[in-house]
């Protein structure tokens, strides 16, 4: 069978968690439980990095306003890490040419963070930071349960993950006025801020 509906399903991930994608998948090839994970992504050096940055993001994706700047950082780095899990697992498999792979890990990651990235904004747009917490469980146990289904159940995998997808870019356009209404917020406070910092450094006069 063609590795595509992995590759999808990773790229998938990836925009959401690329480090638990690559962590779950060293560990999966690593203990033995499946031989479609590239030996690249089972090494020592590279689970342990996984593992640090996961538990980096898993705090920094609880915290209010936290988390969008760390999507912010992460908008080149997820669709990379997208491509680049996805053209190791074409390698491996030898179905389907790793560049055409890394296109649709990469692409796939780069939407999946994009709808993160969105509801993120609209979540913070709340006071309480509960439902920042919930919304980041519920993210990091739906990447762990897909690409564990994934490995054994590729295409069921994927079609859950194109309607996770296709659902999310959704409600990212349903909330965009409320985004919006965020945005122009944040810009407003940011110019009310600049007159009287600039007016505290003015020195009184006499």
């Amino acid at each position: 069978m063609s590795v595509l509906p992995l590759v999808f399903t990773s790229g998938w991930a990836s925009g959401i968690n690329a480090y638990a994608v690559v962590l779950l998948l060293g560990l999966l090839g690593a203990t033995g439980l499946s031989d479609d994970v590239p030996a690249a992504l089972q090494r020592p050096d590279v689970l342990i990095l996984a593992g640090v940055l996961f538990v980096a993001e898993a705090i920094a994706d609880k915290v209010p306003y936290v988390d969008s700047v760390w999507d912010a950082v992460h908008t080149v780095i997820r669709p990379v890490a997208g491509g680049v899990v996805a053209a190791l697992l074409a390698g491996h498999d030898g179905s389907l040419p790793e560049l055409a792979a890394g296109a649709v890990g990469g692409s796939t990651a780069l939407l999946s963070h994009l709808v993160k990235a969105g509801t993120r904004i609209a979540v913070n747009t709340s006071p309480e930071p509960a439902s920042n917490i919930v919304l980041s469980l519920v993210e990091d146990l739906g990447v762990a349960g897909i690409i564990a289904f994934a490995v054994f159940h590729p295409v069921a995998a994927a079609v859950l993950a194109g309607t996770l997808l296709a659902a999310g870019l959704t409600l990212v356009i349903v909330l965009w006025s409320r985004i919006r209404r965020f945005l122009r917020r944040r810009r407003q406070r940011r110019a009310e801020k600049r007159p009287a910092a600039a007016g505290s450094a003015v020195p009184p006069a006499g």
